[in-house]
C-alpha cells in the first residue's frame, strides 16, 4: 500500500499508520502495510477460524445483532497488533462485542489463534483501513467505545503530520460514538500523549473524563512492553474523552 506523501526507501515506513495531507483535502490512512511473517499457527488460525471471525469489507453498514447474533454495546479497536491486549479485553468484559481492525496479516493470524484457545465469541476482526470501515460499515452514533493503544507515534518531528490521533479522524470518531461513548487512547511517548490531548479536548463533541490525563480504565490489560518500560521508569499515558450528550 503507498502514498504520494510517503517515500517509499524511508527507513521509518514501518508503522502502523499515517495521516497526510492532499493538496484540495485531508487523506487519512490508519495504516502502512509493514513486512512480517506469518507462523504456521497463525496460518492454521486463518484458514480454520477465519471464515467466522474476519467480517468481510462491505460498502453497507453492519448490522451488529446480525454480526454477534445478539444485542450488546459494541466497542471498535483501530490496529491491535498481535492482539494480546485485544483478547483479554473481550474475555474481561463477555456482555459487549468488539471489532478490531488490523491489516498486518500476522496479527490477524494471531488474534484469530487468541480467539480460538480461548473461546471467546465476543469478538470480530475487520482486515481493512479502519477510516474506510468507520464511513461505510459503523452507522453513525452507534458504538460504545473506541480504543486506540500504543498507536505509532512517528519520533521525529518532520513526521509528526503521520500520526493517527489527529483531528479529522478524531472527528470521524466522534461521529460513530453514541451519546456517552467514549475514545480511549494510550502511550508510552510523552509527546503524542500531549498532542492527543490537545487534538481530542479540541474536538467539540467530546468532554475528558479527567483534568488532564485518566488512571488506566481496569479493563485494558499491561502488555509485556508496557511492564518493561514502567520497570525503567518510563511512562505511560491515558487519555478517555466521552460524547457529549
Amino acid at each position: 500500500m503507498s502514498h504520494p506523501d510517503l517515500d517509499p526507501q524511508d527507513p521509518d515506513l514501518s508503522a502502523a499508520e499515517t495521516v497526510a495531507e492532499a493538496p484540495h483535502h485531508r487523506t487519512i490512512k490508519t495504516f502502512v502495510m509493514r513486512a512480517g511473517r506469518t507462523t504456521e499457527g497463525q496460518a492454521r488460525a486463518l484458514t480454520e477460524l477465519g471464515p467466522r471471525f474476519v467480517l468481510p469489507f462491505n460498502h453497507a453498514p453492519l448490522d451488529y445483532p446480525a454480526t454477534f447474533g445478539r444485542t450488546a454495546p459494541v466497542v471498535l479497536e483501530i490496529g491491535f497488533g498481535m492482539g494480546d491486549a485485544t483478547a483479554k479485553i473481550a474475555q474481561a468484559l463477555p456482555d459487549t462485542d468488539f471489532i478490531g481492525c488490523e491489516v498486518h496479516e500476522p496479527g490477524v493470524g494471531a488474534l484469530l489463534k487468541h480467539i480460538g484457545e480461548m473461546g471467546l465469541t465476543n469478538l470480530r476482526i475487520l482486515r481493512h483501513d479502519a477510516v474506510e470501515v468507520l464511513e461505510h460499515m459503523i452507522p453513525p452514533a452507534s458504538l460504545a467505545g473506541v480504543h486506540i493503544f500504543f498507536p505509532d507515534p512517528w519520533h521525529k518531528k518532520r513526521h509528526n503530520k503521520r500520526r493517527l490521533i489527529q483531528a479529522p479522524l478524531v472527528s470521524h470518531l466522534t461521529s460513530r460514538l453514541a451519546p456517552g461513548g467514549y475514545i480511549h487512547c494510550a502511550t508510552d511517548w510523552e509527546p503524542y500523549a500531549q498532542q492527543m490531548l490537545e487534538v481530542l479536548s479540541a474536538e467539540p463533541g467530546l468532554v475528558n473524563t479527567a483534568e488532564t490525563y485518566a488512571d488506566k480504565p481496569a479493563y485494558r490489560p499491561l502488555t509485556k512492553f508496557e511492564n518493561r518500560g514502567l520497570r525503567l521508569g518510563h511512562g505511560v499515558w491515558d487519555l478517555v474523552f466521552r460524547k457529549r450528550d
